[in-house]
């Protein structure tokens, strides 16, 4: 068991003082038996007022509302958790599984739904060839492992993609990602999601944040591709070890750096932080974006005009 600390701070600067509608936060983590929440605090300025509700996927979902006009809009989320993710977890997947391909049973089809369902245009194919390319490795050597080719594609994103940091609006197409040859982590994992689907794997879209040990120390460079922000990895169901972690952005797969906050069948369902400003087209300026995990237990508590106890107001 690991105690991490999580600090996360967005703002919002604009030319004049502008008018805010509603912001909807996905900052809350889902406790499990890898991860449990200790404490969590959120200053909100202006003033708002929050309320609480569990969305179709019961991620934990908090509504602002505001009455003053402002020039900056912040945000800053602090959470502590007990980590429990494993560095090589075993996986127990049922021996019908354990070679590919396989059927999900008839209980769990339904269940799963359309997070089997490719969600993007592929006219030419090109990802569905991507993704049967690594079946067609393994022909006539033996049994495909479903897990060997799991590892082997999130491997390939990571070594033969190229990571950039992507501050813009929105995810790349799985088409636009092979073609450009690498994107953001939300970008791999949209990829991902949609290969594993092309050969009919149920997958499912993840938000959150990177542990990466190597910061905790002062000064130490980062060894962990998306560390220091918000992050995005993919889930894939396999019978009898549930719903397996894999962050094609570092090429691992298992959830013992993965902080889960947000899971969706699409990733446009799990965005940390979305909400409108009623101003003019010139008024805003910039939004800048701080992450920081650590190991152990916070320091100063959070600042700001509004502190609420999330476990209690939750």
């Amino acid at each position: 068991m690991t105690i991490l600390t999580v600090r996360h701070l967005t703002s919002y600067r604009y030319r004049r003082p502008v008018t805010f509608g509603e912001h909807r936060l996905m900052f809350r983590p889902r406790d499990s038996h890898d991860l449990r929440l200790v404490d969590t605090a959120l200053a909100i300025s202006p003033r708002a007022q929050v309320r609480w509700l569990h969305d179709v996927f019961s991620n934990s979902i908090a509504i602002a509302s505001f009455e003053e006009p402002a020039e900056e809009l912040r945000f800053e989320s602090r959470i502590v958790i007990d980590h429990f993710g494993l560095e090589d977890p075993d996986f127990g997947i049922e021996p019908y599984a354990q070679t590919y391909p396989f059927s999900y049973s008839s209980d769990e089809i339904p269940d799963l739904g359309r997070t089997v369902e490719r969600h993007y245009p592929d006219p030419d194919r090109a990802v569905d060839a991507w993704a049967k390319a690594f079946v067609q490795e393994a022909d006539g050597i033996g049994p495909v492992g479903t897990f060997d080719l799991l590892l082997r594609m999130n491997a390939a994103i990571h070594e033969r993609f190229d990571y950039r940091r992507r501050y813009g609006l929105g995810t790349q197409t799985p088409i636009e990602t092979l073609e450009h040859g690498g994107g953001s982590c939300r970008d791999y994992a949209l990829f991902m999601m949609e290969a594993a689907r092309a050969l009919g794997f149920a997958a499912r879209f993840v938000s959150g944040y990177l542990y990466d040990p190597a910061l905790d120390q002062a000064g130490a460079a980062s060894r962990i591709q998306g560390a220091g922000d918000t992050h995005a990895w993919v889930q894939v169901y396999l019978p009898g070890a549930g719903w397996v972690e894999f962050d094609p952005t570092n090429g691992k797969a298992g959830g013992a750096n993965l902080i889960r906050v947000a899971v969706a069948r699409d990733p446009s369902q799990a965005m940390p932080l979305q909400g409108t400003y009623y101003g003019g087209p010139d008024d805003y300026l910039e939004m800048t974006v701080e992450v920081e995990v650590r190991r152990g237990p916070p320091g100063d508590p959070v600042p700001g005009q509004l502190a609420l106890s999330l476990l209690e107001a939750g």
